[in-house]
Parts: structure tokens; sequence; C-alpha cells
């Protein structure tokens, strides 16, 4: 029998820290998780939820706090889904991630004579996403843009978001004013009415460039000339702007139609020295100063001199594959989404790159048929999804036998679990790197460099 209740208050002591960053420890030697606790912090909690394993206690007081603890920067934070990690020390926050993907390579890979380096952390955390999605409704009447509460569709209203770019946010005020003075409708996901959803923005952090995708329950935008006026006038790098359909009763932001009120088709910015060009539906990352470092560390991985033939597998729009096209012999890129992989050739094209090839398909599907038609891959690169790769697609890699594989990860779960069936099949993990991508959020991306062990 459980003994603890729900509704009740204890005090507890905070053990350790689950991969989404919570609190965990024991009430009465009953595991119990807490929202906003830091490990090594004596706490009072009230029991939420009690399952026949877990509880979840909500944070009521902090007894004796960390010395990790810091002070959120943002006003919304307890509420907004998105920083998690804000009262924890930014130090803290490069220790916790370098440990979460230790422990997941440990455990679940059962790997630990890996080289484990310490995760690359950013200069300045703040100010770093390139792209910013704010749902637009109404709170108790009033209108609303900003970000969902926790776990919910509620959106939460703030001045300002401290890991948006600053011209984010000021679009997001221009846009709020727009509506109010035009008196235009915001949506409504329970009665599907309304007709602004969301409010998309992209910047060139290089450029300046900035683009602007009004997403709409409708096929036009009353005003839209006078919106566009008024984000030229207060938004400072403004180059596009799209009105972006999506009248389909769903969660996913946006549509496939694309209406250009204002500017150039595309905006344009630069990983490294190349350039790439940004339309509303491209993939780029979003922090393009730690992808920077990010791909610079799958290059030094591959370990390549100019004579290999590289495969890029889950390539997106071809960053990586520009990167490896530096110093490879060949490199074909292969990518599920075609409009990806239109976008990557255009991409290759910007940049007179002339020894990289597209193919759109899956890479379980187009990896085995290259491999029949003689077409071997001497160093492999894959950035899989977060579910990971594809099994059939790890057998063809063991079986084509390339001297190193290089694996760029978001999931260090799914990471730990494709480097484990790779161990046991003739590969050695001998480097790991975390890269903070997401700082104030428990996300890491992780490169690691595998070699056959027979080399």
């Amino acid at each position: 029998m459980v003994d603890i209740k729900k509704n009740e208050n204890y005090e507890m002591e905070i053990t350790g820290m689950t991969h989404e960053g919570q609190g965990v420890g024991r009430i009465n030697n009953f595991t119990v998780f807490v929202d906003g606790a830091l490990k090594g912090e004596k706490v009072e909690v009230k029991i939420i939820k009690v399952n026949k394993s877990y509880a979840v206690g909500k944070l009521l007081n902090i007894l004796a706090p960390s010395e990790n603890r810091v002070e959120p920067f943002c006003s919304a934070y307890k509420r907004c889904g998105g920083c998690s990690l804000q009262h924890m020390d930014y130090a803290a926050q490069l220790e916790f991630k370098t440990e979460l993907v230790r422990e997941n390579l440990q455990r679940i890979g059962k790997i630990d004579n890996v080289i484990m380096h310490d995760t690359i952390g950013m200069e300045n955390a703040l100010r770093y996403r390139n792209k910013a999605q704010y749902p637009v409704g109404s709170v108790k009447g009033e209108l609303a843009v900003g970000f969902y509460a926790k776990r919910s569709h509620d959106i939460i209203k703030s001045d300002e978001c401290g890991i948006q770019d600053e011209n984010s946010d000021k679009v997001k005020y221009t846009v709020q004013d727009f509506i109010i003075r035009y008196g235009i409708s915001a949506y409504d996901e329970i009665s599907r009415t309304g007709l602004i959803r969301h409010v998309v923005t992209r910047t060139g952090f290089k450029t300046g460039e900035v683009m602007v995708v009004i997403v709409i329950n409708g096929e036009d935008l009353p005003h839209k000339r006078e919106l566009v006026d008024m984000l030229v006038e207060n938004v400072p790098g403004v180059k596009s702007v799209f009105l972006n359909v999506n009248t389909q009763n769903t969660n996913v932001i946006l549509g496939r139609k694309n209406i250009k009120i204002f500017g150039q088709d595309t905006i344009s910015d630069y990983i490294g020295k190349y350039r790439f060009n940004i339309s509303p539906l491209s993939f780029y990352q979003v922090n393009p100063v730690q992808t920077e470092v990010l791909y610079n560390k799958a290059l030094e991985y591959a370990g390549l001199t100019g004579e290999e033939t590289v495969f890029d597998l889950y390539c997106g729009i071809g960053t990586i594959s520009l990167f490896l096209s530096e110093k490879a012999k060949k490199v074909y890129g292969v990518e599920v989404v075609e409009e990806a992989i239109i976008d990557a050739r255009k991409n290759a094209e910007l940049n007179g790159v002339e020894n990289v090839e597209f193919i759109a398909g899956e890479s379980e599907k187009v990896v085995p048929e290259l491999y029949k038609q003689g077409v071997r891959a001497d160093v492999v690169v894959v950035d899989p999804p977060r579910k990971g790769c594809d099994k059939t697609l790890l057998e063809t890699l063991v079986s084509m036998e390339p001297k190193r594989i290089v694996y760029v990860s978001c999931n260090p779960s799914t990471l730990a679990r494709d480097l484990n069936y790779l161990d046991e099949n003739g590969y050695k993990a001998v480097e790991a790197q975390p890269v903070d991508m997401f700082p104030f959020t428990p996300h890491v991306e992780c490169v690691i460099g595998m070699q056959r062990k027979d080399t």
C-alpha cells in the first residue's frame, strides 16, 4: 500500500534530476517528481497526483536551496512551457546535459569507455533563437499573443521573450496593435472560428533580414497593406511578409499554401561561410551560432582527407552536406522531405558546391539501393529525428563497412540505443561531444565519432 496521499504536504530531499529537468526524490520510500526543484535541495511539496509507481508534487517552498539555483529572468517562467531550466545556473545546466548524455550511453548503450567531453555552451545564452511561433487567441475576452502554458494550449501573455531575437518581440507587438486597431478576429481552437492563428518570425542573424508569416484561418487578411506598412515602420530588417493559409483542425502550425504580400520570396543567413535561403516552410536550425559549432565538430569527427565518398543521411536542406563537401570527394545527401531536397539543391547551387548529390527518399530505402548499385560510403553522417535511425538502415551500414560513422542526435536515449547496436556489430564510439543548442531547456544535441573496431 502506498503511504503517501494526494493533496497532503510533505518535506523531501531532491536526490536527482529526470531527463526533462524535473527534480526527483522519495517520500516514505516512494518516488516523487517535482517541477522546478534542483538536485540537493530540501523542499516542501503538495502531492497533486499519485500513481501505482510514482507521485507528482507541486513545489510549495524551498527549505534549503541548491547553490545552483538562480532567479529566472522571465516573468512568465512559471507558467510558460518553454524554458523549464531558468531556475538553474547556466554552468549547472551544461553539467546536467553532459551527465544526461553520459548516463544514457552507459545505461541504454552499455558504452562506458567513450571519451566524454563537456557540453559546449554559449558565451551569451540569451536571444539565441532565430525563429518564433506565437499562438494568437483570447484570454478572458482579451487578445492574447504569446506562448502556450506547460502541457496545455492556454496562451500565456508576456512582454518579451529572453531567448528570442529582439525583432521577434517587435513583430509580436506590431501585430497585436494591428489586430486591435483594425478589429481583426483571433482564432478560437474550440469553435474553429476567428482569423489569425499564429504569428511566425524568422531572422537571419548574420544578415539582419526578417521574415513575418501570419497564419490565417481563411484565404485573405483585411487591411494587409496597412499591416505591411506597420511592420516596415516598426521592425528593422523586414524583407518579407507572407500569409500562410491553414484552415485545418490541427495542431500543425503552418499550412501548405503561402501568399506573399510584401518583399522577397526568401530571406538569407549564413552558417560558417555558407549562405542559405530560407522560405516560410524551410527547415533551418533555430540556433545558428551553435549550429556552426555542431557542424564543425561533425566535420572533425568525419576525419576527411579529400578522397572519401560520404553519405549524409536525414540531410534536411543540406547544411551538413555543404560542410562535408569542403573535404570530401563526393557527398550524397538523403532526405525524405522532397521540399527539403529542393531547398538543398538550391543551397548547393547558391554556394557553388558541385560535389554533392541530393536524393529524395527514405534513408532506409535509398541507402540499400545505392549499395546494390555499388555506391559505397567511406564515411557516413546520420542526423535522424528524435526516434533515431531505422533498423534496416543500421543493418545496411554495418554490411557496407564504412571506416567511420558520425552520429548527430537530439535524443540521448535513441542515440544510445542505436550506438549499442553499432557497438555490437563492429563499431566503437570513440568521442562524444554534447552541444547546447537550446539553453534553459533540458534538450541537448550530441555528436558521436565512431570507427570500425578492425581499423
